[in-house]
């Protein structure tokens, strides 16, 4: 046995024994997809349009507040349909001043002469292009955080298509629990209470049906107590908040002076410095804590607070548990629907379990019988460069940490027959030269040779099939073009380079003039 053989034998088996050690323990090295140990799939759309709608009154908000300290008067109307809004002011002047400062903070902003001192602005296609994909992404990583607090396996989240986002979360034991997580708008915000009353009917008579500009009458919602969300009042506040969620520094569950749960929240520095000036400023007011609409407690403000807090509402401990969550993972930038849900039960992923090993154990006895049936002695040596493929298929699934799906099992069953074509290549070439008159030697040189050729060709169509499939499938199309990928790659291997080493111990070692095959 030459040296070089001697190398490559010893390849294989440190390969085989590397594949075993990164393999064990199955168990815990390759995760179960969805549809295998069961869990929820849910497909979100993200409202986009409401999402723009608000930026752009942010928008407005900001413009407003640059021209009065620009000392530029300025009268406004409300967003309209168009997600435009018309700004007018007291002169020609004016608007052209106006309209130099808003070029330099909204540089790509559509700005319009509706006539001579008014102005309409708003988003142009690649600012609302922009927004909407920052909006889609920013929604996907605030999930992301939410549910890596659940303690799920290898949960999916990502992107599909322009405004939609795809969550899987396998092996869930609480899908309830968790949507209720998944679509709270989680948007903290704290603002002054002009008035309050037992409906919002009662609040309109006072200001004649018609409300102070730049206000609004949000619900007071008391959970826990008088059933789930019960409303016991309205405020009158402003629209615009005193401050919000996103000068958190930290979020944890307390006690009220009651014992009963609450949720105890510190904002950073910058936060704080707000927080303290609106406080000192408003002694004696009230303060709305305002989460997603929703007044939680509108307590009165007693002495300068800046950087502690807490919300109270009669919470059950896992509703403020809930509501850390939500509050430290940050806010969702914008509204979320549900426009698909699937729940996948343990004992049908159980049974797709079973089904999918009974295929591939069946599929791969088939494949046994038939090349030895066929091929004898080189039908044998198919079938272990089957099982080495097999061994560094789970190898490299374990190493990668791969989910296993029903269609990546279907993509492994399709692998173990592709992986004997290569074989089936090769010894029909084989046998061609052996009936030309070559020696066994000859005839295996060029039944290898000549074969790789047209393999390496099959291969690489299918994989760039499989990268397709990749590359523009969801979750379990992507299941499957993985374990035909890595299927593939490794049958080169094994059928080219491992079945070759056989026959050149076989036919090497001494005078072949036989083969069987």
């Amino acid at each position: 046995m030459d040296k070089t053989l001697k190398w490559k034998i010893g390849l294989v088996a440190v390969l085989v024994v590397l594949s075993l050690w990164v393999s064990y323990p199955i168990k815990e090295k390759i995760n179960l997809g969805l549809d295998l140990q069961g869990g929820v799939h849910l497909l979100m759309g993200v409202d986009t349009e409401k999402a723009v709608i608000n930026e752009t009154i942010r928008m407005k908000s900001y413009i407003e507040r640059a021209l009065k300290e620009k000392k530029i008067k300025v009268e406004s109307t409300d967003v309209q349909k168009d997600k435009s809004f018309n700004l007018s002011f007291i002169s020609q002047e004016a608007k052209e001043k106006a309209k130099d400062v808003i070029e330099d903070i909204y540089p790509e902003s559509n700005i319009q002469d509706v006539d001579g001192k008014t102005l309409k602005i708003s988003m142009s296609q690649k600012m609302l292009n922009n927004y909407v994909n920052l909006t889609v992404q920013q929604a996907v990583e605030v999930l992301r955080n939410r549910v890596d607090k659940f303690g799920v396996s290898e949960p999916i989240i990502q992107r599909q298509g322009r405004d939609r986002i795809v969550i899987q979360l396998p092996g869930l034991d609480d899908p309830a629990r968790a949507k209720k997580v998944i679509s709270t708008g989680g948007v903290l915000e704290f603002k002054l209470v002009i008035d309050s009353g037992p409906s919002p009917e009662s609040i309109m008579e006072k200001y004649n049906q018609k409300l102070p500009e730049g206000t609004e009458i949000l619900p007071i919602e008391t959970p826990g107590e008088e059933g789930e969300g019960a409303i016991r009042g309205y405020v009158l506040v402003k629209k615009e908040a005193e401050i919000t969620g996103k000068y958190l520094k930290d979020a944890r569950v307390g006690q009220d002076q009651y014992g009963l749960p609450s949720v105890n929240f510190e904002f950073n520095s910058e936060g704080a410095e707000i927080f303290g000036n609106v406080t000192e400023k408003n002694i004696g007011k009230q303060l709305a804590i305002i989460l997603d609409g929703k007044v939680q407690s509108s307590p009165v403000i007693r002495s300068r607070i800046t950087d502690r807090g807490e919300i109270t509402g009669n919470f059950s401990y896992e509703e403020a548990q809930d509501l850390v969550v939500i509050l430290r993972a940050g806010a969702l930038p914008a509204v979320l629907e549900y426009l698909e849900e699937r729940t996948v039960g343990p004992s049908l992923g159980a049974d797709s379990i079973r089904a999918g090993v009974i295929a591939s154990i069946a599929g791969f006895i088939l494949i046994v019988i038939a090349m030895v049936v066929y091929y004898r002695w080189s039908g044998l040596v198919a079938n272990f460069a089957l099982l080495l493929n097999g061994i560094f298929l789970i190898a490299a699934m374990s190493y990668f940490k791969f989910t296993l799906t029903l269609p990546g099992i279907a993509g492994i069953v399709l692998t173990l027959g592709m992986a004997v074509d290569a074989n089936v290549l090769i010894y029909e070439r084989i046998r061609e030269e052996l009936r030309l008159g070559r020696t066994v030697r000859s005839a295996v040189d060029m039944g290898f040779s000549k074969a790789f050729g047209t393999i390496l060709d099959s291969n690489i169509t299918t994989l760039i099939a499989g990268l397709v499939m990749f590359q523009f499938g969801t979750g379990p199309i992507k299941g499957f073009a993985v374990t035909l990928s890595i299927g593939l790659i490794i049958s080169m291997f094994t059928a080219v380079f491992v079945s070759r080493i056989i026959f050149d111990m076989r036919i090497g070692s001494k005078k072949v003039t036989k083969l069987s095959i």
